[in-house]
């Protein structure tokens, strides 16, 4: 008699478990707890901080083409499964081309998610660099002359002489004569 209540004891435990289970392997498979009539749904490209980061580039390089949210499969290619699955879901913040398209520099903006994350981010880095490209990675956004400089394009708030300051400060119908 008491093997039997055990029996039944046990096999009452195991249902319970296979049941949970069952539930998670399901719940994984239709994307989560939204359940199978979720639909995707459109989503912000860029966040605000990366939306003043790109403005801040594009302002600081006019000459050269800044791209956003660029897949690692875009920038890397491997022949190996293997190798191809430890940067195909990853995306670069933006990435700094010439007007060939060629890269310049890949760029990351730090924010609260990275944070303790530094030797995740460096590999990220590691494998950018040894495929041959520049990354450069920003804990805030900087300013116009340290982009330019980065870019070893040089400041753009040079101070004016002031002669062209007078100049300027003329109607613009009598400047440059005199």
């Amino acid at each position: 008699m008491k093997t039997l209540l055990w029996v039944v004891v046990v096999a009452v435990i195991a249902l319970v478990f296979f049941i949970r289970a069952a539930k998670k392997a399901a719940g994984s498979a239709e994307g989560g707890k939204a359940g199978p009539t979720e639909q995707p749904r459109r989503r912000q490209l860029l966040s605000e901080r990366e939306q003043a980061m790109h403005h801040r580039l594009s302002q600081s390089l006019p000459e050269l083409v800044i791209l956003s949210q660029v897949s690692f499969g875009a920038l890397l290619t491997a022949r190996a499964y293997a190798v191809r699955n430890t940067f195909d879901r990853k995306t670069a913040d933006f990435v700094v081309c010439d007007k060939a398209f060629q890269v310049l520099a890949v760029i990351e903006l730090d924010d609260a998610g990275h944070k303790g994350k530094a030797a995740r981010d460096g590999a990220r880095d590691a494998m950018l660099v040894q495929a041959g490209y520049r990354v450069l990675r920003y804990a805030n956004i900087p300013d116009i002359d340290r982009i330019r400089d980065d870019f070893g394009l040089g400041n753009v708030t040079k101070p004016v002489p002031t002669q062209s300051l007078a100049a300027m400060s003329e109607p613009a119908s009598v400047q440059g004569v005199r």
